[in-house]
């Protein structure tokens, strides 16, 4: 987001937050699922940094892992900086996720969105998942729903140079993904009907392209009743959420929000 004169654009990042992407705002429902109270969250690919910064709201101590420098200073700049939240509440780390088995940390819940289908070795990633995870810890995976025809339309990067290396997921796959390392997955929702995909991909993203983000920040405000308004669990969702617990711990000391 561009500055304007005399005003910070930190100040400029937090008041547009979520960010412009309507899906962020979408996934932003899901929160409903996650843990709550004093616990540690790693958030693995944070992208503009809001699903860390809202796990901090909710009582959590953070670390936020993404590829690049530039998100990382950005991220410290709007939430250590302007906002000034302590490092040891909520901390971002640019670290690739097949080096996350270095963490000397162990977590109870792991956030991952729209970050697995960008890994080739998604399988490895998810057993580092396991072993950073505490018994009964928590994992929420968002991806793509494979058999979407807006993903299955998409050339894939299978050089893993930072696009999409799959189509994505569905139930069955992630499934056949995660339970054989150990995770139980007890809750799954298709995330983002027709008309919220059609809202983005139809709407705002040529408008981004022909107008930048000024644009895109319109369509968003535009579109926020009708996120608000998305039902879960559509014929052919748009993303597919899952969250898969470690093992089983009726005692731990926080509790989930569903």
């Amino acid at each position: 987001m561009s500055s304007l004169p005399g005003i910070d654009p930190n100040y400029l990042r937090y008041l547009a937050l979520p960010g412009t992407d309507i899906f962020t705002r979408r996934r932003t429902a899901l929160e409903k699922y996650w843990l709550s109270g004093q616990r540690k969250v790693l958030d693995a690919g944070f992208g503009n940094g809001w699903f860390s910064y809202r796990a901090y709201k909710s009582g959590a101590s953070v670390t936020a892992l993404a590829i690049g420098p530039e998100l990382v200073r950005k991220a410290r700049a709007l939430y250590n900086g302007f906002l000034g939240i302590p490092e040891d509440r909520l901390s971002f780390r640019e670290m690739n996720l097949y080096d996350a088995a270095d963490l000397d940390d162990t977590f109870d819940e792991i956030i991952c969105y729209e970050t697995l289908e960008h890994i080739r070795n998604d399988a490895t990633v998810c057993q580092t998942f396991w072993r950073l995870l505490r018994p009964g810890g928590v994992l929420h995976l968002c991806c793509p729903n494979s058999e979407h025809p807006r993903w299955q339309m998409e050339t894939l990067d299978l050089a893993e140079t930072g696009g999409h290396v799959r189509h994505g997921y569905t139930e069955r796959s992630f499934r056949a993904l995660l339970e054989p390392i150990g995770f139980q997955i007890d809750r799954v929702e298709g995330v983002g009907g027709p008309l919220v995909v059609f809202l983005q991909e139809k709407v705002q993203a040529p408008l981004r392209r022909a107008f930048g983000e000024p644009a895109a920040a319109v369509i968003a405000a535009i579109a926020a009743p009708f996120v608000a308004w998305d039902q879960p669990s559509p014929p052919v969702p748009f993303s597919v959420y899952v969250r898969a617990v470690h093992g089983d711990d009726s005692g731990r000391h926080v509790r989930s929000n569903a």
